[in-house]
Order: C-alpha cells, then sequence, then structure tokens
C-alpha cells in the first residue's frame, strides 16, 4: 500500500512539472530592447554651415590718374609691409591726340584768358571808383566776383588743355605703397600697361585677421546672434577654432539647393579668436570650413537620448524599465541638441529608458534590457 502511494506521488509530481513547462512555453517571452541611463551633462545646441574664409580689412590699391605703370614684380602670397612700394606710375604715353579737340581746348583757354584780364580790369576800374566815392559797395562786391569766377574758369581750361596734350596731374613718377602689414592678395595684371583714375593695381590684406562668411538658413539665423560663438572644423588642423559672430546681415536671399529646392538664406559674418600662430600658414583668405555655430549651450543638463522619444499627440513620451516592465512617462522637453535632448519633466537622473522602441513595446510590456551605446547615452 504504501509503495502504491509512493509511486503517485512520483508521477504525480511529474506530471506537475510537465503541465508548468507547458503554461510556461506559451507565456509571452520578455520582449528584448536596448537601453540609456537618463543624466547630466553638458549639452550644445549647434547650426552647422560650410562656410569660406575672408581677409577682414582688403585694400585695393588703384592709380589716381591716367598713368603709365611699370611692371608690378609682386605675386599673390607676398608678404609687405606697411608704406611698403607697390607699384611705381609714370605720366602716361604720348596719346594719339584728337586736333579738334585740342585745337577746341586752346580756343577756350585763350577765351577764358580774356575774360579773365578784363574782369580783373574792371576789378581794377571800380576799386579806384569806390575809394573816391564815386561807386557803390555793390558793384565793387560784384566785380570781385567776376574777376574771381572768370580766373577759376582760365584755371579749369588750362587743366582741360593740360589733360589733352596728355599730362595730367601726374609729375615725374608717383610711388603707390602698401597702407597695411599683411600679403599680396592679388595683382590683376604684372605686366606695364596705360591704367585709368580708380584701375585696381595690387590688393593687399592682413591674413592675420580672418572673418568667416556662412550663408545661414533663415530659420536657423534667427537664433543666432552677434556675440554668438562658433566652432570652425575641416579646417587642416587636429583641432577646432574658436571664433564669434560679428555681424548677423538684416537682408536676406533667395537660393537654390543642389536638389533644385529654392532656400531663403542670410549672410553671417564671425572673426577667429583663436591665436594667428595656431592657424597661420594653414588657413588663409577663401578657404573652405566647417562653420559650427552654438546656439545654447549648457553645463549640467538632464538629457535623454533623442532616439528614446516619440510623439504623443502635441507631446512627447518615453518608455522606462520598470521591474522588467515598460512604463510610458509623458515627457516635457526643452532644447534638442541632435543624438540629446533636454529633459524639463518627467524623467529623473538614473531612469532606465528604451531607446528606439519598436511596435511591439507598449505600457507593461515585459522587457529584457540591455544598455545602449555610449553615444546614445
Amino acid at each position: 500500500m504504501l509503495r502504491i502511494t509512493r509511486k503517485r506521488i512520483v508521477l504525480g509530481s511529474i506530471a506537475v512539472l510537465v503541465l508548468a513547462a507547458l503554461v510556461w512555453s506559451f507565456l509571452p517571452k520578455p520582449v528584448p530592447v536596448q537601453t540609456a541611463v537618463v543624466g547630466r551633462a553638458p549639452l550644445q545646441v549647434i547650426v552647422e554651415e560650410e562656410a569660406r574664409t575672408e581677409v577682414s580689412d582688403r585694400y585695393a590699391v588703384s592709380s589716381p590718374v591716367t598713368a603709365w605703370v611699370r611692371r608690378i614684380g609682386l605675386v599673390a602670397g607676398d608678404s609687405v609691409v606697411a608704406g611698403q612700394a607697390l607699384a611705381y606710375l609714370e605720366p602716361p604715353r604720348t596719346p594719339v591726340l584728337d586736333p579738334s579737340g585740342r585745337t577746341g581746348a586752346e580756343a577756350r583757354v585763350r577765351a577764358a584768358e580774356a575774360a579773365a584780364n578784363h574782369a580783373q580790369s574792371e576789378r581794377a576800374r571800380i576799386e579806384r571808383l569806390a575809394a573816391s566815392g564815386s561807386a557803390t559797395r555793390q558793384a565793387l562786391e560784384q566785380a570781385v566776383s567776376q574777376a574771381e569766377r572768370t580766373h577759376a574758369e582760365l584755371e579749369a581750361a588750362r587743366a582741360a588743355l593740360r589733360r589733352a596734350s596728355g599730362t595730367g596731374n601726374l609729375g615725374v613718377e608717383e610711388v603707390l605703397r602698401s597702407p597695411v602689414a599683411g600679403r599680396v592678395l592679388s595683382v590683376p595684371s604684372r605686366s606695364a600697361r596705360q591704367v585709368n583714375p580708380g584701375e585696381p593695381l595690387v590688393v593687399v590684406g592682413n591674413t592675420q585677421s580672418l572673418e568667416v562668411h556662412a550663408d545661414v538658413l533663415s530659420q536657423d539665423a534667427v537664433r543666432i546672434r552677434v556675440g554668438t560663438r562658433v566652432l570652425l572644423d575641416q579646417w587642416g588642423g587636429n583641432e577646432p577654432l574658436e571664433a564669434v559672430v560679428t555681424r548677423v546681415e538684416p537682408q536676406g536671399f533667395t537660393s537654390v539647393s543642389s536638389l533644385g529646392v529654392e532656400e531663403q538664406r542670410v549672410p553671417v559674418v564671425a572673426v577667429i579668436q583663436s591665436p594667428a600662430d595656431r592657424w597661420n600658414g594653414s588657413l588663409g583668405a577663401g578657404y573652405q570650413v566647417l562653420a559650427r555655430f552654438i546656439v545654447w549651450e549648457g553645463e549640467n543638463v538632464l538629457q535623454v537620448p533623442s532616439a528614446a522619444l516619440f510623439r504623443v499627440g502635441e507631446g512627447w513620451a518615453a518608455f522606462v524599465v520598470e521591474r522588467g516592465h515598460a512604463v510610458r512617462r509623458a515627457v516635457r522637453i526643452g532644447q534638442q541638441a541632435g543624438l540629446a535632448t533636454q529633459v524639463l519633466e518627467g524623467l529623473r537622473e538614473g531612469d532606465e529608458v528604451i531607446v528606439h522602441p519598436g511596435n511591439d513595446i507598449d505600457d507593461g510590456v515585459a522587457v529584457s534590457p540591455g544598455l545602449g551605446s555610449a553615444d546614445e547615452r
């Protein structure tokens, strides 16, 4: 009798174990998920744009008069000091004169001389009459004014004749000197030739004082202010250069992207603040760099991986792992910085959140968590 009872107990235990295994096999398995921990760290909100370098102060040294410029020995990249001779001007070569034009200029000089002589004689006569009381003060003033006016007309006629003769206002030689210390940026032409007034001969600038010019999308430009910090990457060095915004243009313009989409862009200018010895010799004018405008930053910011957040109506939410289950929490966010987002309400430091939650994750679902990668944390 005792032997039968033990056998039944063993069989019963086996049956219970088999039933438990069957029940367990049909229970839902925990969903494997990738997780990250909510924590505090520095956070920066950055606007990135391709930019180009320009010399802050560019000087185009040009001829003040019509002249003959000697061959220029300088080339782009040459160093110059303030006051250094850049170009030498000589009187223009004798031009092919227009005979009728020169004859007319000479005739105007003769007429002006006659008018000036007559006005001077009349002035002397009125002065004598005024001294004896026979002429009014008004008549004397008119005579003086007429003499001065005809003298000015005579000088103008003589200057016109000199120009027609090709002598101009240039002496034997004039030297054009560099207004600043720096480098030659361009020489439009090195050949000896005749040049006109205002024609650029040499362009110089101080390459140790560079600006950075970027055309920023208008929706990003509204967040950039004078004084905004800028980090310059991809300039050729190992570490970013520091710059600061000095100007945000008030007028934008329409640009067409490589995809054919019209965009509104705003020119933004920044000045490099890093010591020149870090980049001088490597970075010059007209170079392309990547400008990273820091429009917001904080040192100790509660943040969550952006991939852990999802929309719920007009707000945001995240799944927090609690006791092996996913628990949905409403989250109020602040600044968004690409991979990380500032948390204002809804999450605490140390909370474990699910990154990239799939459609199989819902409130109360059992999960099997693991830590996410460092860049997501």
